[in-house]
């Protein structure tokens, strides 16, 4: 967790680039600054870091407050991503990516298997290890850019508007693969950028800034649906205000109770629950109903004999919170192949599931309306299908 507490930037005690913000970015959320030119937003990240040091207030970081902290030591565990990538022409991709773990004295092998992960994560292969950065394209770059700060397993991730210099198709592939990772790796990310469509595709919160300020501070679906003011109001355009009403988030569709088990119960008593549900997959929650992962049948069957509890081979799963907006959802089980998403609370409790079906109840009623507008289309095939 990241705390500002009242925090000010003020450079030669008469210009403020940063005027007494607080808000706190909780672990494993993706935060997005976003502002007018000389709103505050790069500044407000570089201190996370100590790359700026503020002037007045706190920022606790895990409890702790980072000026009580050697900045150096500090920076090693925060991950830093730049528009220009920031690789070192005159080392190799290995050389570039293992730069802060050797750093950290890792062992050569367990560097090597960190690259070479890290590389596949992005869909490059290790012939990439022994190349030099202008031997890669500018969005071959930046990956390896993002997975450098992946690669020391820090917590925090820091991006400085890293896709800016891209053309919108690398961006886009770019943005859903930081996105991707930022989620299945449960990193903390504050990202800086100027395009409110960039922001409201990856964040979770997104924090917006005028004059060192911050003037809203909140999910991008409550931004879009309450404006806090006039300015926050022609910041998002009138376009994207338009669209608020069609909007939907996952609490409107999603299935409100489903099918779990603790994770104290035995593997026989798992596959009992299967075979009653007629489900080959289950949800697994402690007893306070919040997730802890899924187990699957296979899983069950393989390991039967080895152990007792379904703790003992829970499978990490993605999942969504509650308020997030429907498109998001969609787009990620048509991309990446998701059966079904789990919804949790703030807590992480198990809230719901959105399925594949409720995706096509959407787009029915999106795309046909009721029954009487699809009852007056010629259907040919559809006919068809009923006569046989």
């Amino acid at each position: 967790m990241i705390e500002f507490k009242h925090v000010s930037k003020i450079y030669n005690d008469e210009t403020t680039a940063v005027d007494d913000i607080s808000f706190t970015v909780n672990k494993g959320e993706f935060v997005v600054l976003i502002g007018t030119s000389g709103s505050g937003k790069t500044t407000t990240m570089r201190m996370v870091n100590r790359m700026v040091e503020s002037t007045k207030g706190e920022i606790i970081i895990d409890g702790k407050d980072i000026k009580d902290e050697d900045p150096v030591k500090l920076r090693r565990k925060i991950g830093y991503v730049i528009q220009q990538t920031g690789l070192m022409p005159h080392m190799t991709v290995y050389e570039n990516i293992v730069m802060v773990p050797k750093l950290l004295k890792w062992e050569k092998e367990k560097m090597r298997e960190t690259a070479e992960r890290l590389l596949d994560k992005v869909d490059m292969g290790p012939e990439f290890l022994d190349r030099y950065p202008q031997e890669l394209s500018g969005g071959q770059q930046q990956r390896i850019g993002v997975i450098r700060a992946l690669a020391a397993n820090q917590d925090i991730i820091l991006m400085d508007e890293p896709f800016g210099a891209l053309d919108p198709i690398t961006r886009d592939a770019l943005q859903e693969l930081v996105k991707h990772l930022q989620e299945e790796m449960g990193r903390t990310v504050i990202f800086v950028t100027h395009d409110m469509d960039e922001a409201l595709k990856l964040a979770d919160k997104i924090a917006i800034m005028s004059e060192g300020k911050i003037i809203q501070y909140d999910t991008p679906e409550n931004i879009l649906a309450k404006p806090a003011n006039s300015f926050v109001e022609s910041f998002l355009g009138e376009d994207r205000l338009q669209q608020r009403s069609s909007m939907q988030s996952v609490d409107q569709v999603m299935v409100r109770k489903p099918i779990s088990v603790t994770n104290d119960i035995t593997l026989a008593d798992a596959i009992r629950v299967m075979r009653d549900q007629r489900v080959d997959s289950l949800f697994v929650t402690d007893h306070e109903n919040i997730l802890q992962g899924i187990v699957d049948f296979e899983g069950i069957n393989r390991n039967r004999e080895k152990v007792r509890t379904v703790q003992d081979i829970l499978s990490p799963v993605f999942y969504v919170n509650s308020g997030t907006p429907l498109s998001s959802v969609a787009d990620k089980m048509l991309k990446r192949g998701y059966k079904n998403i789990p919804v949790v609370d703030e807590a992480g409790r198990l809230e719901g599931l959105v399925t594949r079906a409720s995706l096509v109840d959407i787009v029915f009623d999106t795309i046909w309306g009721d029954d009487e507008d699809v009852e007056s289309l010629p259907l040919g095939k559809t006919e068809c299908a009923e006569s046989e």
